[in-house]
């Protein structure tokens, strides 16, 4: 677990952002931009020097009210995103674009499911997150359960939640998980998916792991 934590926060440190590929940058913003150009997932679980041990067995509750565990009804691959429905930061740009990877790889015949796991599960309810999800494609399932059920997800995947202050619109804002984990049908884990990279990207490394390359 700590080489999986110490990973996460190399991949988020904003110092490393200025030089890295053997490229210095002059300013953030370009960094910023060469991240998105040449970023790249990190490789399945064999491939690194450490056991990242990421995904396992949960059980929760969609937002169509159905049991669904960590395996897709239909086999088809996983995006997996820990946040809210209403979170006004990083899942606003997570969310939408888990929506438009859905899509792009829709449009090559590749089936993936977007899923968001709560952290908010007293605001996220089986009956407001499917519309507030649908907004983003409309085969997005969100999953929410207890707090105990909900932890046996978080703990699985490394993930932990903290309200951080209270929002007058918003009401509590939580930090928690950034990153999008791909998963195959079985639900095992196959990569990290930071949001900082784009669309089609993103649907290139899910594609490549869709065909096996």
């Amino acid at each position: 677990m700590r080489s999986a934590l110490a990973l996460v926060t190399l991949l988020a440190a904003p110092g490393l952002a200025l030089a890295h590929d053997g490229v210095v940058h002059a300013t953030p913003e370009d960094a910023a931009r060469h991240n998105k150009e040449t970023a790249a997932p990190l490789p399945a679980p064999s491939g690194l020097p450490f056991d990242l041990d990421l995904g396992g067995p949960y059980e929760l509750v969609s937002n169509t009210g159905e049991t669904r565990d960590q395996t897709d009804p239909v086999g088809n691959m996983q995006m997996v995103f820990f946040g809210y429905a209403n979170c006004p930061s990083i899942c606003a740009v997570a969310l939408p674009l888990m929506g438009e990877v859905t899509a792009a790889l829709d449009e090559q015949g590749i089936a993936v499911t977007p899923v968001m796991i709560t952290v908010d599960p007293e605001r996220d309810t089986t009956e407001n997150m499917g519309p507030a999800l649908a907004k983003f494609h409309d085969t997005f399932v969100g999953l929410t359960g207890t707090e105990d059920a909900l932890q046996v997800a978080y703990d699985a995947f490394k993930v932990e939640k903290e309200v951080v202050f209270e929002d007058p619109e918003f009401g509590e804002i939580f930090a928690h998980g950034s990153h999008i984990y791909l998963l195959d049908g079985a639900g095992e884990f196959l990569t990290l998916l930071p949001p900082i990279l784009a669309a089609d990207r993103i649907a290139e490394i899910a594609a490549a792991y869709a065909s096996g390359s």
